[in-house]
């Protein structure tokens, strides 16, 4: 079956891309949602109209993704994580997650259009990808630190490791003293 895409379909092409899709997932999904129509013979002077539609479609939403970009390019969010005792996240960096974090700096990404190449599991600066539009992708960084309230603690647990080192030290270095003293005193009581 073939159609005609109305809206931007990820898995298979962007507005008035005619795509060959199974019987079913044409009537089914595409054609109820308005996602496409049937691209036939009888509908070849309203696909011919809807041609220049979409083309006009096209082209405001390819300056829409053209705007978001100039605001989301080079946009660095900060995220503070809590990391397990190999240095690495509990869990990794998602893709809603940071579409939430740009929601919050006022850029409107969709989850669905935000690339992450490599799985973000550990502290650092990362390039993200959002590919808003066909040939149009704005590159912005994650910089993942640690959880503030973890520092803290992880420095306090140093803080208490160094003093025990310090004073198992100070016990071993006086403890031949304690020794000889303890054996003065049972010689005296002899």
């Amino acid at each position: 079956m073939k159609v005609i895409l109305t809206e931007k379909v990820s898995s298979l092409g962007s507005v008035g891309d005619m795509v060959k899709v199974s019987p079913g997932f044409g009537r089914n999904y595409l054609i109820p949602r308005g996602l496409a129509v049937v691209a036939d013979e009888a509908s070849t002077k309203q696909v011919a109209h809807m041609q220049k539609l979409l083309t006009k479609k096209m082209e405001a939403q390819k300056e829409a993704a053209a705007q978001i970009k100039k605001k989301v390019e080079g946009v660095t969010i900060n995220l503070t994580k809590k990391i397990g005792g190999s240095g690495r996240l509990f869990g990794t960096v998602t893709s809603q997650e940071l579409s939430v974090e740009l929601a919050k700096l006022g850029h409107d990404v969709e989850r669905r259009l935000i690339s992450i190449d490599t799985p973000i599991k550990n502290l650092g600066t990362f390039n993200v990808k959002a590919k808003l539009f066909k040939d149009v992708e704005a590159v912005f960084k994650v910089k993942v630190e640690m959880d503030p309230e973890q520092v803290k603690e992880e420095q306090e647990k140093a803080a208490r490791r160094a003093k025990a080192k310090k004073e198992e030290a100070e016990a071993a270095k006086n403890a031949p003293a304690v020794e000889a003293a303890a054996a003065e005193t049972t010689e005296t009581e002899e």
